[in-house]
């Protein structure tokens, strides 16, 4: 498969992950919402890194990767607690697009850490995703 369809699975399957956590915390507690979720990620990931027997490679990960990877996963988990949360106090359809305020913050970041170049098509793009995400809460 190509970027372009494992990037297209991401996106309907964080769509449905919006529908079943907002129905998933109802009457439960979110931060252990997300803790239950969390669980049920980690047994995945290792099944599935098992199973492509990609735990072979665990002992050549270098120690930035590893720094990075830890990073990553503390800046999910605060991402989780406040989306759980944020699914128990609102509409699911005005929560997710805020939610989705990632993708042009993440466009911004990639060019000012990355390097990543910004064209006028992808600068609009972050215009007008930043705006529809404002017009969902307005």
């Amino acid at each position: 498969m190509t970027w372009l369809t494992y990037a297209f699975v991401s996106a309907g399957s964080a769509a449905l992950t919006a529908i079943l956590a907002k129905v998933g915390v109802e009457g439960v507690p979110s931060t252990l919402a997300t803790a239950i979720r969390t669980v049920i990620i980690t047994a995945f990931a290792w099944a599935m890194t098992t199973a492509l027997k990609e735990h072979r490679a665990f002992s050549a990960v270098s120690r930035r990767s590893f720094l990075f990877l830890i990073l990553s996963g503390l800046a999910t988990g605060v991402s989780w607690l406040a989306y759980f949360r944020a699914l128990q106090l609102a509409p699911a359809s005005r929560v997710a697009p805020i939610d989705k305020l990632s993708l042009p913050l993440t466009i911004i970041l990639a060019m000012l850490f990355l390097g990543e170049s910004m064209t006028w098509r992808l600068g609009l793009g972050v215009v007008l995703m930043t705006a529809g995400a404002i017009l969902t809460i307005a």
